[in-house]
């Protein structure tokens, strides 16, 4: 369970929020401090399955062949072959890229995808996450649905989606506890090294987060 101050936080950003005509997301702004940004090890680059969910829609990409493509059509947003991979010109690989959240592939398939989509999906931080021959692709894809991306690069404020306004504020505090969390053990002064956090809706004023 999150810590109260946590919640309450959150329960204000929903609270001040103005009304819309569409669902806003809730966002995480982190603030870090007492590090050197320029140097990549210091940076932020997780991956975090949050226990709530996003509340969003996250649109997923496999890239497999035979069984493991049939099953991932269950799931998946679109399944792609090899060929189909290698089909794809720059336009549509960089439309393919900026819509879809994350990719899977097949690990055969890494080396491939690295020379047709490297010089597009690399940049973006959407480098395919590898399916070994054992990893169940719809279980895979059902825990990607649920995962965020923490990416500070050389930022000293960076966001994250934490869920959606249409959620519990109780469970928005759980994300955002497990996404601090993660940050206070990987940082190398752990919570030394944030300066502050807030929380907000699309379009609603920052919260402190205490």
């Amino acid at each position: 369970m999150a810590d109260t101050d946590i919640e309450t936080a959150v329960a204000r950003a929903l609270e001040d929020a103005p009304d819309r005509n569409f669902t806003e997301t809730v966002d995480l702004a982190i603030n870090l401090r007492d590090l050197d940004l320029n140097e990549p090890s210091n940076r932020v680059d997780e991956s975090i399955v949050l226990p709530s969910g996003t509340g969003q829609e996250t649109i997923i990409v496999v890239i497999a062949e035979g069984e493991t493509a049939v099953r991932a059509e269950e799931v998946a947003d679109d399944v792609l072959s090899e060929d189909d991979v290698a089909d794809l010109d720059d336009d549509e690989a960089k439309d393919m890229a900026d819509e879809t959240d994350f990719f899977i592939a097949e690990e055969a398939m890494m080396q491939d995808i690295a020379r047709h989509l490297g010089t597009i999906l690399g940049p973006r931080g959407k480098m395919p996450d590898p399916l070994a021959p054992d990893d169940d692709v719809v279980e895979t894809v059902n825990r990607l649905k649920n995962t965020v991306q923490l990416r500070s690069g050389d930022r000293r404020t960076f966001h994250t989606l934490v869920g959606s306004a249409e959620m519990d504020a109780e469970d928005v505090a759980d994300n955002i506890d497990v996404i601090l969390r993660r940050l206070h053990a990987d940082l190398e002064k752990g919570p030394q090294n944030i300066d502050a956090v807030y929380v907000k809706t699309t379009m609603g004023p920052s919260v402190e987060v205490a």
